[in-house]
């Protein structure tokens, strides 16, 4: 298995899904399991705490609402985070960008086919 199979193979496992992020935050949402799913567990804890006080509860409601818009982008950048701890990008890093894969065409498996596409273009 080639390395990039292999890192493939890593992301899949460590990959978040906005399917089960709504479904934490529809079920467990005020007790913040959703962003203790999505790596975010400082704000998770908060969430937390301000379910537990009587207080917290009427800001809390508003913000498990607005949290139902910030799902997706919540689970896009912690997808990226596993791709930059993949491909060895580190924050303080200068010069290391993600790049889009190089396109390769698939090859024939027949090299005939390459002889009847160089006619072709003649």
């Amino acid at each position: 298995m080639d390395s990039r199979t292999q890192e493939q193979l890593i992301f899949e496992a460590h990959r978040k899904s906005a399917g089960a992020s709504y479904l934490l935050w529809f079920f467990l949402g005020f007790l913040g399991a959703h962003r203790f799913y999505l790596g975010r567990t400082g704000t998770g804890i908060a969430q937390l705490l301000m379910c537990l006080s009587i207080v917290g509860i009427i800001p809390l409601a508003f913000w498990w609402l607005i949290d139902a818009f910030q799902i997706p982008e919540m689970v896009r950048e912690e997808n990226m985070k596993t791709i930059r701890e993949l491909s060895g990008y580190r924050e303080g890093q200068s010069g290391s960008r993600i790049s889009a894969p190089q396109y390769e065409p698939p090859r024939p498996l027949d090299p005939r086919v390459e002889e009847i596409r160089e006619l072709r273009r003649r």
